[in-house]
């Protein structure tokens, strides 16, 4: 079942019991549930996820549901924080999770997880995204002035953000000269830097190290099927890429001159979180 439904408050009421009243095809408990997920929003300016129950509402008030019950009943692998700094915290997100939610609820999402990691004593902000199907390092802000200051450097290009990707096929002796490709994306300039680690001959796959210098969306992934070396496990770019171990891209390090600690700060990915190609299970099947 899914559907979307706009619902007014038409005198003081408490958010569930508009909820029972307009939505009799769900239980209170779905509702509940639904809320606490955050499929549930508070129209206004700001908009914002409603979750608790016994919110009382004002006439007037409008509530949106946007109700998925396939979503609302998935599961994902854990996060875990890596290192954390007070003001900022660096984590790892599997593959399988959301950056952030949207308006479908965010139960599945790096940011609630760490919202509630962290409830009540901080803010949770997030600076930068990774794709649902990569995996690596995450870096969440915990105040308004580190959110600020991490955001322009973000903005700037002062943050090196390193990766590891796994690419179909042997790359020629010239584009491993070049060690760039310049290829613009959705009309912008793009600029993917990559050195090669190993070529695997038994399966025909080059594994390289990549340095993000701009940061369009799926960047890595369109470069590299653009140039036919697809990442592995792509399920969206490349011809004859899929694995059962999902997509071969990782987020592994991330180098900065901090603004707040007024040193250099490297963060790098465990080595017991990297990402393996196995032909027996998936990546989200190895994690839980």
């Amino acid at each position: 079942m899914k559907f979307s439904r706009q619902l007014r408050a038409t005198e003081s009421q408490s958010a569930i019991t508009l909820l029972v009243s307009s939505v009799p095809e769900l239980s209170k408990g779905r509702l509940k549930d639904a809320m606490n997920k955050g499929a549930v929003q508070l129209l206004g300016k700001p908009i914002k996820r409603l979750r608790r129950a016994q919110f009382m509402l004002k006439a007037g008030d409008t509530l949106q549901l946007h109700y998925d019950d396939d979503l609302l009943q998935r599961e994902c692998p854990q996060p875990e924080c890596l290192f954390d700094e007070s003001a900022y915290s660096i984590w790892y997100k599997p593959a399988g999770m959301l950056s952030q939610g949207n308006e479908w609820g965010d139960h599945l999402s790096l940011l609630r997880h760490a919202e509630q990691y962290f409830t009540p004593l901080r803010q949770v902000y997030l600076l930068h995204r990774l794709d649902r199907e990569a995996s690596g390092l995450v870096m969440l802000a915990h105040t308004k002035k580190a959110a600020a200051a991490l955001s322009q450097l973000i903005a700037t290009q002062q943050i090196s953000k390193h990766y590891q990707i796994t690419v179909k096929g042997q790359l020629n002796d010239t584009l491993l000269k070049q060690g760039v490709i310049q290829l613009p994306l959705d009309g912008k300039p793009c600029e993917t830097r990559f050195t090669l680690r190993s070529y695997q001959a038994e399966k025909a796959y080059s594994v390289l190290d990549i340095a993000l210098i701009t940061g369009r969306k799926h960047q890595i992934r369109r470069h590299f099927a653009a140039i036919e070396h697809p990442v592995i496990g792509d399920p969206q770019y490349g011809k004859d890429n899929k694995h059962k171990s999902g997509l071969a891209l990782q987020a592994v390090r991330l180098h900065f001159n901090c603004p707040l600690r007024r040193k250099q700060q490297s963060f790098e990915l465990p080595e017991r979180l990297r990402f393996t190609l196995n032909e027996g299970s998936s990546m989200a099947e190895r994690l839980t």
